[in-house]
């Protein structure tokens, strides 16, 4: 018996077309996906199905519908581009670079038939410019291909076309280290994005990408402005997950920066619950990162070390945040051989400026001032190109801390002070806090120890409000004697013995006879009243000594 014709759902139809239109994305795609049970969907609504199954986060059915409508536009050339572009787009969002070279290929053969000036010759250069950008890490190509999207955008009135190359365009400009004409590109792109001009994915990729870019280079200004921003559009698309997630995300970012921490968790944590169905490896791993970092600061060492374990699972990079949980734990040599390589291994600035940061801290800690004094002018060096003022607060702390560290305190006072002006004035409590410790160690090496108590003291209510468990236990015996009695020579014997070298070596490091360091160390473990030098050098980093 032959089987009867389908018939067309077409109230199912006609409710996912109005249900796209008023943005309710899910009682859209649940709505199109039975109108597709009953009958095959055409073409135009397979594309807006893609579109409600891409912001619900089933990237799959939406990669599916695109390559379905592909088909089904049959001579509508420029239309069936498109669904190639989007599919191509998706796919190295993905990782997916032979299936997006695939689509590019087809569409590109198909483009062929149109002119040499219509928008979908710059769809695809789009994907291209991507590609260079992401894939290949050559900015300046990137760049110069995004900015001839623009111009075909701008040509044929292609609002989302233009918006896409600008983005791509200001980031390959950050990435080559011009962060002024970047950020200026990405800027323009949002004018577009707030007026509302453009299609939702395209919408969400610019808000996305342009906090991304602010993150990288620590423009928090930017990056707090675009993020309410993004909420508040997230907040009129019904039902989605795609961006939704993200812009959880990055409000636990902004939580956590101004002490926040309960807050930030409960973020992370509902960006991590909204992406547990939407497949999307990436965002992720970005959000079990932040929940990481939200847990290390906390000092729950133990969580953070699983979140940050669990996000290089999904593909994020879980560093310098498991490093500094190494720290934390004491594994100071862990730490250093890990950044170390990372820092051996990564050539992209905005890479090493989210590594440089802790690099410098793990190095102090591991003894190593010469090279850490080597990151913290590396460290300023990105921090004048970037000019922002979280970066610059980061560098003038980080050479305060190796001034510390090689004994010049008054010198170490003047970047230490800057940086404390600076992290006040972005409202980051728990950046204030760990830079007023450096403070009352500078104070206290010059001899004002009324000052450097009330640095300290400041220091330790701020932990304590915060709840920073880790940094309270390193300050918990600190008084106006830092609970130990050792000379500066006994103190420097110390942070050698912490990094494991032995006498012999520590004596060829001071250039002193190996028995004066013997006398030193017996006397350091007598003072300390501890039994042993890995006893001694647990106490100097729980005492932060270091």
């Amino acid at each position: 018996m032959a089987d009867l014709p389908t018939t067309t759902d077409s109230g199912a139809i006609a409710r996912a077309r109005a249900a796209a239109e008023r943005r309710a994305w899910d009682e859209a795609f649940a709505a199109f996906s039975i109108a597709d049970a009953a009958a095959p969907l055409q073409a135009d609504d397979l594309e807006v199905w893609a579109t409600a199954a891409y912001l619900l986060g089933h990237v799959d059915t939406a990669v599916d519908a695109q390559a379905r409508a592909f088909q089904g536009h049959g001579d509508d050339v420029a239309a069936a581009v498109r669904c190639g572009f989007w599919i191509a787009f998706i796919s190295l969002n993905r990782g997916e670079v032979a299936q997006a070279g695939g689509w590019l290929a087809r569409s590109a053969h198909l483009l062929e038939q149109l002119p040499a000036d219509c928008p979908e010759h710059g769809y695809l250069q789009c994907v291209t410019a991507f590609r260079l950008l992401t894939v290949e890490r050559q900015f300046a190509a990137a760049q110069t291909t995004a900015d001839q999207v623009v111009a075909i955008g701008r040509q044929g009135r292609d609002e989302d076309l233009v918006a896409l190359g600008l983005n791509i365009a200001g980031r390959a400009a950050i990435m080559d280290g011009r962060p002024a004409e970047g950020l200026s590109r990405l800027d323009e792109a949002m004018v577009s994005v707030v007026s509302g001009a453009l299609s939702p994915p395209v919408a969400g990729t610019v808000y996305c990408s342009l906090i991304e870019a602010c993150e990288q280079i620590a423009e928090l200004r930017r990056a707090r402005e675009w993020t309410d921003a993004l909420a508040r559009w997230c907040g009129q698309q019904r039902g989605m997950v795609t961006f939704t997630g993200q812009c959880l995300t990055h409000r636990a970012t902004i939580l956590r920066r101004h002490g926040r921490w309960q807050a930030a968790a409960r973020e992370a944590t509902r960006a991590c619950e909204r992406f547990a169905g939407a497949a999307d490896e990436a965002a992720t791993g970005m959000a079990l990162y932040e929940l990481g970092e939200v847990h290390r600061v906390r000092g729950d060492l133990t969580a953070a070390e699983d979140a940050f374990r669990e996000a290089g699972e999904w593909g994020h990079d879980p560093q310098p945040g498991l490093a500094l949980v190494r720290l934390a734990q004491g594994r100071v040599a862990t730490a250093a051989a890990t950044l170390r390589r990372l820092m051996t291994e990564r050539s992209d600035t905005v890479e090493r400026v989210k590594l440089l940061p802790a690099h410098v801290e793990v190095l102090l800690a591991a003894g190593d001032r010469a090279s850490a004094a080597d990151a913290s002018t590396e460290l300023a060096a990105h921090a004048a190109t970037y000019g922002t003022a979280a970066l610059h607060a980061a560098a003038d702390r980080a050479r305060g801390a190796v001034l510390l560290a090689e004994g010049d305190a008054t010198t170490a006072s003047a970047p230490l002070r800057r940086a404390l002006a600076a992290w006040r004035s972005l409202d980051a409590p728990y950046e204030v806090a760990r830079t007023r410790v450096l403070i009352s160690r500078a104070c206290r090496a010059l001899g004002d120890r009324d000052t450097a108590q009330v640095e300290l003291d400041a220091a330790r209510r701020v932990f304590r409000e915060l709840g920073a468990a880790s940094d309270l236990a390193r300050l918990a015996v600190r008084d106006d004697e830092q609970g130990h009695e050792l000379t500066p020579r006994e103190l420097e014997v110390l942070r050698l013995v912490a990094t494991g070298m032995t006498n012999q070596t520590i004596a060829e490091e001071l250039y002193v006879a190996v028995k004066t360091v013997d006398r030193h160390v017996a006397s350091i473990l007598a003072k300390l009243g501890v039994p042993s030098r890995t006893a001694a050098a647990a106490f100097a980093y729980e005492h932060d000594l270091l």
